[in-house]
């Protein structure tokens, strides 16, 4: 029994507060909206990326941001990342806290050349395979996108579970990509990986209502938490474990939880 319910009411009071937020009307005030502006699968994905990067501070902020960085990419992410020149580059201009335009113009020129190595970002998450967690996946990839020369103020921009990170906002990316249900609000168009493996991204928000309701006991928001986290969702739901994200974000960020 956990703050006076079982396993089983906990389970259903999630499950409840998951159907209440796992709704379209959820998109309007939420920076997956974004993406859901698209309908290629390159062009979801990059937009996705890219809003998840700079997913931290006021909601409205990161929406207006990331529009702005959409519109730098001519509403066209893959086509203009496609066939973007240096100097196309060099004119990219956006900044949302601490990611600035040498953080941008990076980012644009490092998907550039994934894009001309994969078919898509799916794929450089798959290069790592595990059934356990997307861990190794997003360290690998991280590997990846700073291979080579890069301005080293830019690594901080995507974080590394083995170096202790949470890791909220590519986890949030990959819920983004992998998850589907009949709502819709999660895209689903990452067909190799499994929701089974995927992690809460965790908050301050999602952090506090988990303890609370007895999810989690360690105090940071850090990798290890995240672990925890896992292992009493997939308790929860061994098959769509992540789902409780939006009971978690849901009660904090709308109920004060």
């Amino acid at each position: 029994m956990v703050n006076g319910l079982t396993k089983l009411e906990l389970k259903e009071f999630l499950d409840n507060k998951f159907e209440q937020y796992n709704q379209k009307s959820f998109i309007e005030s939420d920076p997956i909206q974004v993406p859901h502006k698209f309908k290629l699968k390159q062009d979801i994905e990059i937009a996705a990326f890219l809003t998840s990067t700079i997913a931290w501070g006021q909601r409205k902020t990161i929406i207006k941001n990331a529009k702005i960085m959409m519109e730098n990419l001519d509403n066209s992410p893959y086509e203009f990342i496609k066939n973007s020149t240096k100097k196309d580059i060099d004119n990219l201009h956006v900044i949302h806290r601490t990611f600035n335009e040498i953080d941008f113009r990076y980012f644009i020129k490092k998907l550039k050349e994934i894009y001309n190595t994969y078919k898509d970002l799916e794929s450089v998450f798959c290069l790592t395979e595990n059934n356990t967690d997307m861990h190794h996946s997003i360290h690998n990839f991280k590997k990846i996108f700073f291979n080579g020369n890069h301005p080293s103020r830019t690594t901080k921009h995507i974080s590394d579970p083995f170096k202790g990170s949470a890791s909220k906002r590519i986890n949030m990316f990959l819920r983004w990509m992998v998850r589907h249900d009949n709502n819709n609000v999660d895209f689903g168009i990452w067909k190799n990986i499994s929701t089974s493996i995927l992690s809460c991204p965790l908050d301050v928000h999602s952090g506090n209502v988990a303890r609370k309701l007895g999810l989690l006991k360690r105090k940071l928001n850090d990798h290890k938490a995240v672990v925890e986290l896992d292992l009493n969702l997939r308790k929860l739901d061994k098959i769509d474990p992540v789902k409780y994200d939006f009971a978690l974000f849901g009660l904090g960020v709308f109920e004060g939880f």
